[in-house]
């Protein structure tokens, strides 16, 4: 009888309302102005603290009209009490010469890295949105918050004009040399007027069908040019538990990612592509995409 009504208590437990819920712990707001410079606004009703950031400094044209970061051109972190300290979770606007900056910061602080897409089509400069998260001590949180935005200071600072290309030519005709490729994936490529592409499949199950590989399932990656000024590009096929450690191992070799997002819908177990894009010498390049690679359950 006693663990019935156990059992009785823990469902009614798990289906109550927050509000009749123990107190949430008390969130040091103060400390969260304080740390990230930016005076934020309470949700009582949700128990959330939103600090945010407009970015007035991007004068931003979508399709033929101004946009003002009232129409969704400002980043946000929001904090919400948690025990232990908070979560937060954000979006922050940015530049394309921001992401990856923005995106090392954010790692490098501690947060997650969720995200990365677009918002609008036909929009003048091109934005990006970066979704991050985390839990843990509050003002850890906010000085992780205020490093990401800092850093995107930064590169305003250094180059008002937001950068065109990433640094580093791509020869007009490829002649990339397969082999060197092929050892350090350990298996065979793909080859194209010069390219070369190695592709790893992975499995799920979707709408109760097994897919693979051929179905887009996979890992791959494409590189053009020259063995001494190549380009990468290519997708990675992740568990949302590897997400953060091919990010993690992907910008410590100096990969830039540029889009996180996902390719289907009921799948089990859940994947995550992320894509990129790298420019130096061809080995190098693979190297760096292996020790991502080989950071995956495969």
């Amino acid at each position: 009888m006693l663990r019935s009504s156990c059992t009785a208590l823990a469902l009614l437990a798990a289906v109550v309302s927050p509000a009749v819920r123990a107190a949430d712990p008390p969130l040091d707001t103060a400390a969260i102005e304080s740390i990230t410079g930016i005076k934020g606004t309470m949700n009582t009703a949700e128990n959330v603290y939103k600090v945010s950031k407009p970015r007035t400094d991007i004068k931003l044209n979508v399709d033929r009209w101004t946009v003002p970061p009232f129409m969704g051109i400002t980043s946000y972190a929001a904090f919400m009490p948690v025990v232990g300290g908070a979560m937060v979770m954000g979006d922050t606007v940015l530049l394309e010469d921001e992401v990856n900056p923005a995106m090392s910061a954010a790692l490098d602080a501690g947060l997650e890295v969720t995200a990365l897409h677009n918002h609008f089509f036909f929009d003048q400069p091109k934005i990006y949105f970066m979704h991050i998260g985390g839990m843990g001590d509050t003002a850890r949180l906010a000085r992780a918050v205020r490093a990401v935005y800092d850093r995107i200071a930064q590169v305003r600072s250094g180059q008002a004009t937001p950068a065109s290309a990433f640094p580093g030519d791509i020869p007009a005709t490829s002649s990339i040399s397969a082999l060197p490729i092929e050892e350090v994936f350990g298996t065979k490529s793909q080859s194209s007027n010069g390219m070369v592409k190695v592709v790893i499949g992975r499995r799920t199950t979707t709408h109760d069908v097994d897919v693979g590989s051929e179905m887009g399932v996979n890992t791959w990656a494409a590189f053009a040019g020259s063995d001494q000024q190549a380009v990468v590009d290519g997708d990675f096929a992740m568990l949302e538990s590897e997400l953060q450690t091919v990010l993690k191992t992907m910008r410590a070799s100096g990969i830039n990612i540029v889009a996180i997002h996902q390719h289907m819908t009921q799948e089990t177990p859940r994947i995550v592509f992320l894509h990129y894009w790298g420019k130096g010498k061809a080995v190098d390049l693979a190297r760096a995409v292996k020790r991502a690679v080989d950071t995956q359950r495969l």
